[in-house]
């Protein structure tokens, strides 16, 4: 049942066109906390790309090193680096 709802939501991310319509939707969807942290976490992979160090990463987002350990982990993998979401990110970030 969970891989379900999960589907619906990508599909539902998948239908937004514009910045306005992703920002309507996560809005109406997210609390004001998660919509704070979900721009965290893909700042984290930004910073971690750019070589800062996790305790760094850590002290500026306010988070914690966990959390950061776990975005360095996510890297690591192979199959994230495969997706064109991680590509494009990472040309516009210059590598």
């Amino acid at each position: 049942m969970r891989t379900q709802y999960r589907k619906e939501f990508i599909s539902s991310l998948l239908q937004l066109q514009t910045n306005e319509e992703a920002e309507s939707f996560l809005k109406g969807l997210l609390t004001p906390q998660e919509l704070e942290e979900l721009p965290k976490r893909l700042a984290i992979f930004q910073m971690l790309h750019q070589g800062v160090p996790q305790h760094a990463i850590a002290k500026k987002l306010h988070v914690g090193v966990a959390t950061v350990t776990r975005g360095s982990l996510e890297l690591k993998r192979e199959q994230i680096q495969k997706t064109s979401w991680w590509q494009n990110l990472s040309s516009h970030m210059g590598g």
